[in-house]
């Protein structure tokens, strides 16, 4: 499995992206210094971050938020068997776990965070970190994924687990379907571009390098397939991704701090890898237990903005339910993102 994290090409001593703020006042996302308290996110990530603690708390002072430690029982890193014998390292996948981390405690600081780290990048020992992720957290958020390939569904029963709310980000590569963002029973999360945050011309489009599509192995949920937006897939009964969205475009990316080999700790990253752990730290904030077919259902408890311009080689197409008048918990190809 690979990374889907874009990089801005540049590294910094002083933090140039999105601010947690920022990000915040976009969406109007809550802004308590314990918002999440009660709940557990994990973040399953291949490799081992020796500074991840150290780089977070760093982040956290950085930008005002609750400090989330080993000591204070918010931060614990784990094998893939929940021990400290940990795997070895990785620079690139270290950058990821920081993203990842930092992302997640920003916009749910008082929530606890589970990173869970897989012995190697492999599939199956990726699926072995999966499977201790969610038996031990409500929220798991995985910035990871490959193309899809005959015999995957043979894997989707370690992405589906009652109660658990698993999110995938979809890819950085366009209109190009990954696993597992297409398996049935995840929440598919792509991306968006944010322009002039704060301003009256601020605008969210579809951002060109969400990944997604037509699923060539896997069949849309149900909720899914009835769902009035799957029409403008023409998925044919196919899964189609991403589900929802947040903010990806490295152009409007996020400020992210890895010391890991790094002289120039501050990084501006983007990518779908960065939606996904907000994703799943909104959703602990709103107590919300979802799935795919979930999803589709109207009256959700969070209101979206239907995102209907942009391009990732399939247009942006609406997503809320313009004959019922209700809105809907995504829209299909580029999806629905957030609001107050």
């Amino acid at each position: 499995m690979r990374p889907f994290t874009i990089v801005e090409p540049r590294a910094t001593a002083a933090p140039t992206g999105l601010t947690p703020a920022q990000v915040k006042a976009a969406y109007g996302f809550p802004t308590a210094y314990k918002a999440g308290a009660g709940k557990t996110i994990a973040i399953v990530i291949p490799y081992h971050h020796p500074t991840l603690e150290a780089d977070l708390k760093v982040f956290s002072k950085t930008f005002g938020l609750r400090p989330c430690t080993r000591a204070n029982y918010c931060l614990k890193v784990v094998n893939h068997r929940g021990g400290k014998d940990y795997p070895s390292t990785s620079t690139l996948w270290a950058k990821e776990a920081a993203l990842d981390v930092q992302w997640a405690h920003a916009i749910a600081p008082g929530a606890k965070i589970l990173v869970v780290e897989a012995k190697s990048d492999r599939l199956r020992d990726v699926l072995k970190a999966e499977d201790y992720a969610t038996s031990h957290a409500s929220y798991v958020s995985n910035s990871l994924g490959l193309a899809e390939f005959a015999g995957q569904s043979e894997h989707n029963w370690h992405f589906k687990r009652p109660g658990v709310s698993i999110f995938v980000a979809s890819g950085d590569d366009g209109d190009t379907p990954n696993y597992p963002a297409t398996a049935p029973g995840v929440i598919a999360v792509g991306g968006t571009t944010l322009v002039d945050i704060g301003k009256p011309t601020f605008t969210e489009t579809g951002w060109k390098g969400s990944g997604g599509g037509c699923s060539a192995y896997e069949k849309a949920p149900a909720a899914q397939a009835a769902f009035i937006g799957y029409r403008a897939t023409n998925c044919g009964g196919k899964r189609a991704t991403p589900d929802v969205a947040l903010v990806a475009d490295p152009r409007s990316g996020v400020s992210v701090y890895s010391s890991y080999n790094s002289d120039l700790p501050w990084l501006t990253l983007g990518g779908t890898s960065a939606a996904a752990p907000m994703w799943a730290a909104r959703s602990a904030i709103a107590g919300l237990k979802v799935s795919a077919d979930l999803l589709y259902r109207p009256a959700p408890p969070i209101r979206f903005r239907d995102i209907t311009t942009g391009n990732n080689g399939l247009p942006a197409t609406p997503g809320f339910d313009l004959v019922s008048g209700r809105g809907s918990w995504a829209d299909a190809d580029p999806p629905s993102t957030p609001v107050p």
